[in-house]
């Protein structure tokens, strides 16, 4: 058996994708443990356990994500632009724009006709934009993080809020809440700055058809629908597999090829 696994270990989530022949056998996502290292064994044992494996069925394993230099059963590792283009890649093979929103960072990848990355542009230094930010604003609106997209579709009177900075978004938060402001206008104006501080990384990159989102934001399309507005473009689904697993995918590929002597 030919068997291969990628493992993507980021700030909020741990990812892991096992695939045979090209085609994924199992996958797991759970939530990050502090240490790097449990987080991978964790998320890895328990993809291993739906597909009723062993690690020692692995051939070979990519780790991927912040996280990756702190995992001890990969063969090597390779960084999460290469692994999220590949995944993207894979999920679509017209991908040309990946727009990827994870838990620490926004990134944005121009990818060649082959699939290759031709430049990316990282926002690293701040929460602003990031899974980060959506989880402590749907904490202040007391909702489920997986309930921040549909509020777009219920509001009629968005706010704005007058800096993506966390610390300050915060503040105008509570006096929108304090205020009356409705839990859905508020919750489409957070989706709405998300999908503006993303649209500024992808116009840095130059947008090319097709274009497409990973991580865990690409869930929410209250963000997917502003972010389309805001670029003039339509955001490709991903259909073949949860987008929030690309760079986990991606890896799992990159796996496949170096066993199979291509990289």
């Amino acid at each position: 058996m030919s068997i291969v696994a990628g493992c993507d270990v980021g700030s909020l989530t741990a990812k892991a994708v096992i695939m045979e022949k090209g085609r994924i056998i199992s996958s797991a996502l759970l939530r990050s443990k502090t240490n790097p290292q449990l987080s991978a064994e964790a998320v890895m044992q328990e993809a291993l356990s739906k597909a009723g494996l062993s690690m020692d069925d692995i051939r070979y394993c990519i780790g991927t994500g912040y996280g990756r230099k702190n995992i001890s059963f990969v063969d090597k590792d390779i960084s999460e632009i290469a692994c999220h283009g590949r995944g993207a890649r894979w999920l679509n093979p017209g991908a040309r724009t990946i727009i990827d929103i994870g838990g620490q960072d926004c990134k944005a990848v121009r990818l060649d006709k082959d699939g290759n990355v031709v430049k990316f542009v990282a926002n690293d230094k701040c929460a602003s934009g990031t899974g980060r930010f959506l989880e402590v604003m749907a904490r202040l609106l007391d909702i489920p993080i997986e309930e921040m997209g549909s509020l777009s579709s219920k509001s009629t009177a968005p706010i704005t809020l007058s800096s993506t900075c966390t610390v300050w978004a915060q503040a105008d938060i509570v006096k929108y809440i304090n205020s009356g402001h409705k839990i859905e206008d508020i919750g489409a104006g957070v989706n709405s700055a998300m999908a503006k501080r993303a649209a500024i990384l992808a116009n840095s990159v130059g947008i090319e058809q097709d274009v497409c989102m990973t991580g865990g934001v690409a869930k929410n399309e209250g963000v997917v629908q502003d972010l389309e507005k805001l670029l003039g473009k339509n955001i490709k689904k991903m259909r073949k597999a949860d987008p929030q697993i690309a760079g986990a995918i991606g890896a799992a590929i990159f796996a496949m090829e170096s066993l199979n002597g291509r990289s």
